[in-house]
């Protein structure tokens, strides 16, 4: 028998007490590990004061507000809402379609601007950017980029019927110089 090229190395024989050291190594890197961990991340932004961190706060619940409409004892029915920062302040509004609950028919949108309410909790409404008495219902509702997008559906004439509107404008609004300022996307057209 011819001896090994290399000489016995003692030590590559894994014996009980190599494995309770490595186990023991081990286990202390990750209890450190685990005492290490950062803090729980936060969500804040810059004040507009520059007075440091603000919290973040979500969107303006809709069915907490009270809004304008004369329902004649009827209820206030939230068809439709979308959330986004339209101020530029790092917190998001709340945008509403709302209506009057008619038992038929297709009663006319308004639609509101909400934030939160001042003192309390709820939300108030802060800007009307469509009147239930203009006789407009709002379809494709949508925040983008710090813009409410809407489509609004009116009639040509008082003969055409409710079910039924036979025209269609796409319209936006941005706030600007501390109000919100309409522009339409197209011209109004029929359907």
């Amino acid at each position: 028998m011819q001896p090994p090229a290399v000489p016995d190395l003692a030590h590559t024989h894994a014996r009980p007490v190599h494995w309770l050291a490595t186990a023991t190594a081990m286990a202390a890197v990750v209890a450190a590990a685990g005492l290490l961990q950062p803090g729980p991340a936060t969500a804040t932004t810059t004040a507009a004061s520059g007075a440091g961190p603000a919290v973040v706060r979500p969107a303006p619940d809709a069915s907490t507000a009270e809004y304008p409409l004369e329902c004649g004892g009827a209820p206030v029915k939230i068809a439709q809402r979308a959330s986004g920062d339209l101020d530029g302040d790092g917190n998001p509004e709340t945008v509403a379609v709302v209506h009057c609950e008619a038992g038929s028919g297709t009663p006319p949108h308004a639609l509101y601007v909400l934030t939160h309410a001042k003192t309390g909790p709820g939300a108030r409404v802060v800007a009307t950017l469509v009147e239930a008495g203009l006789q407009k219902n709002v379809a494709d509702l949508a925040v983008r980029d710090g813009a409410v997008a809407a489509t609004l559906l009116g009639y040509s004439s008082p003969d055409v019927p409710s079910c039924c509107p036979d025209e269609q404008e796409r319209v936006s609004w941005r706030w600007k110089g501390g109000s919100f300022v309409r522009s339409d996307q197209s011209d109004a057209r029929s359907v």
